[in-house]
């Protein structure tokens, strides 16, 4: 069996057959940025098994769940509020 260094979890983000994402886009501190990626990714991806805002919006949650714990209340707050932005850009969330 190969040496594996990294999680199952972080190949699935990095090579995701569903979404072609932007490099390093859960690491931007801008939700509306995160958001813009993952819809453009999203939009244009021919693999998605499911309509573009539910295969954004699952890839984010993915994100933030596999992180759990280790994640910094900072950061799982630009994280969050990216779905909320990514709700907006699809229509799904009147504006405040």
């Amino acid at each position: 069996m190969p040496n594996r260094t990294k999680k199952w979890s972080a190949d699935v983000t990095e090579h995701s057959d569903a979404l072609e994402l932007e490099p390093h886009v859960f690491e931007k501190d801008n939700p509306k940025e995160i958001a813009a990626s993952l819809k453009r990714s999203a939009d244009k991806s021919e693999n998605r098994k499911s309509e573009p805002f539910r295969s954004a919006m699952s890839m984010l949650t993915f994100y933030i769940n596999r992180a759990g714990r280790n994640l910094p209340a900072k950061r799982k707050k630009v994280l969050e509020d990216a779905k909320d932005e990514l709700r907006r850009a699809y229509g799904r969330l009147a504006e405040d």
